[in-house]
């Protein structure tokens, strides 16, 4: 029987915005086990980045409980919690989020070192090799056409083998050649790693790929399960 890696159970998410309260996200609750990959769609606002920011605390749910490798994000102070990314989550952003002062290769190794590898940067380099940019490595990010980047942004966030990978609109800045490209590497290192992928799209062709797929609608969850068009 599968094992489950994280919970939500009546999840709410409130932000307060210019004009006052926001209500973001509604009694959401779903269980994903390990090694599963989940993508989650749904029209623009209906909540899907949201959602990906509190699988990885990166937000605070304003009500319910979330439950990841066994732990209650919610009772975790703010260094827990970024211990806990730290140890068991990677991130992968649609506008890379890569430091611009730093080349591929010290990109990819800065995880590695805050979380206390040896080896920091030959794991770097092994990453971006497995990723087909090695002989890219000195590169900085304004030296890297979006796919490239993406490549990096990429390894640096599967270099910590994260027992749960999320990726927001991966492919979403990048041609459609590129972007099948971006999604072969993703699922490639999902399953080197054995992590569970968690990733919200607009791209039919990438859902599908999913084991299960969760449409977004309003802030609630429309469907579970089924394998729809995005």
């Amino acid at each position: 029987m599968a094992k489950s890696i994280f919970e939500l159970e009546g999840v709410d998410l409130s932000l307060m915005g210019n004009a006052g309260k926001v209500d973001i996200l509604h009694g959401i609750s779903l269980v994903a086990d390990t090694r599963e990959t989940v993508g989650i769609t749904g029209p623009s606002g209906s909540g899907k980045s949201s959602l990906l920011m509190l699988i990885g605390g990166l937000e605070r749910a304003t009500g319910g409980k979330i439950t990841a490798m066994g732990r209650d994000l919610s009772a975790l102070n703010e260094d827990q919690l970024a211990r806990f990314r730290r140890e068991h989550v990677g991130v992968v952003f649609q506008s890379f989020h890569l430091i611009r002062t730093m080349t591929a290769l010290e990109n990819v190794a800065t995880p590695l070192e805050l979380a206390g590898c040896e080896d920091a940067f030959g794991r770097a380099e092994e990453e971006l090799r497995a990723v087909g940019l090695g002989t890219r490595i000195e590169h900085y990010p304004s030296q890297l056409s979006g796919g490239e980047q993406q490549r990096v942004a990429l390894a640096r966030a599967s270099a910590p083998q994260p027992d749960i990978l999320l990726a927001d609109e991966p492919t979403g800045n990048l041609d459609s050649s590129t972007g099948e490209m971006i999604i072969e590497i993703l699922f490639d290192l999902r399953e080197r790693n054995g992590s569970t992928l968690v990733l919200v799209t607009h791209s039919s062709e990438l859902v599908n790929r999913c084991d299960r797929i969760i449409r977004l609608r309003d802030g609630c969850i429309e469907s579970d399960g089924m394998k729809i068009a995005a």
